[in-house]
């Protein structure tokens, strides 16, 4: 029983989307690691999975609980990594089931026993940085960081970004002309030096740099719906809703946006990489997230005030490779997919 049924268009864009081998595995690997990265804290993490206690069991790595209920003496929450608390735990028969990664991305290492950044090892597996923090654990956390930031980005300025284009291009005239001084007046501004001075004004947090980056991240899909709805708003479909009493609201949304939204489609993924990118870069220039942050982009700020320790540089810098190759890949799949000539030539020809 099928519970969803596909237009023969959007399975054809399927269909297209699926031959394109390269964007199809980019977007089942982006996928997996995607998810993997949901669960970070089941992977990497200095509380345990699980622990078994005086013939109870335990969720660390869910459930926040003070060292007096292992026998200890402070009601602040337990660590996990000091040997008396492990002691007591042993005392009573316990066991620990630990994550693959024993470190959160601010697990401070306090007994690595060298100096630090540490080099690679089977402790730490893409060593720690200047902190004595786990590289792999803060990879895993900024990967995260990095795609749930550009998503919620890339998702709020498409939605300012096609209604600005919408309203242009549907009314037109002066609205049109006006709109479109504004946006170049506004596109024509250094964004990066006008990001950095109002991240040094504002108390930095992902809410306030999701703001900032919002006011100048919106006019990517300007253009493209603009264009669209120029070119629609004169059809005939269009004509005879206006003469039917339907309102330009109605019009927007039902007749001429499903149009537009093709073109814009098309651009998202891209858009999603120009977000990590910015917020990479940021970072690394130091007014990006917190302090502390699982940031790449303060990794790669890491590896090169600690050019000795090229771990840190080559780990981050990869991490970001596969990252935005993967997207550029299903970018480009998506874009071929909802291309019309394509579509037509591949999928109809199996059809």
């Amino acid at each position: 029983m099928r519970f969803m049924q596909f237009s023969h268009l959007t399975q054809r864009r399927l269909a297209n989307f699926r031959t394109n081998k390269r964007a199809f595995w980019s977007l089942r690997i982006f996928i997996v690691l995607l998810v993997l990265s949901l669960f970070a804290e089941l992977i990497a993490n200095d509380k345990p999975l699980l622990l078994g206690f005086d013939g109870n069991l335990y969720v660390p790595a869910l459930v926040t609980y003070p060292e007096t209920t292992f026998g200890g003496e402070l009601f602040s929450e337990t660590d996990y990594h000091e040997r008396e608390v492990q002691a007591l735990i042993e005392a009573k028969a316990g066991w620990i089931i630990w994550p693959p990664i024993p470190f959160a991305y601010n697990t401070v290492d306090w007994e690595i026993g060298e100096p630090v950044p540490s080099p690679p090892s089977a402790r730490h597996w893409l060593g720690t940085d200047d902190v004595a923090r786990d590289v792999t654990a803060r990879i895993i956390y900024g990967f995260r960081l990095s795609v749930l930031f550009g998503l919620a980005l890339t998702l709020l300025s498409s939605v300012v970004g096609i209604s600005v284009g919408a309203v242009q291009g549907f009314f037109g005239g002066w609205v049109d002309l006006i709109g479109q001084r504004l946006v170049e007046i506004w596109a024509g501004m250094p964004m990066l030096f006008l990001l950095i001075i109002l991240a040094s004004l504002v108390q930095p947090s992902a809410v306030t740099l999701l703001g900032l980056l919002l006011l100048f991240s919106w006019m990517a899909l300007v253009a493209v719906v603009r264009a669209e709805f120029l070119r629609t708003r004169n059809f005939d479909y269009v004509r005879a809703s206006r003469a039917l009493g339907v309102s330009n609201f109605d019009i927007m949304r039902l007749d001429v946006l499903p149009n537009a939204m093709v073109a814009a489609l098309t651009f998202l993924p891209f858009i999603l990489t120009g977000s990590i990118t910015t917020l990479t870069s940021l970072d690394f220039l130091g007014f990006g997230l917190p302090a502390g942050s699982p940031s790449l982009g303060e990794l790669l700020a890491q590896g090169k005030a600690n050019l000795n320790a090229p771990w840190l540089g080559l780990s981050g810098f990869f991490a970001l490779v596969v990252m935005l190759t993967l997207l550029i890949f299903i970018g480009e799949g998506v874009r071929d997919a909802f291309d019309s000539r394509r579509s037509v030539t591949s999928v109809d020809a199996k059809v």
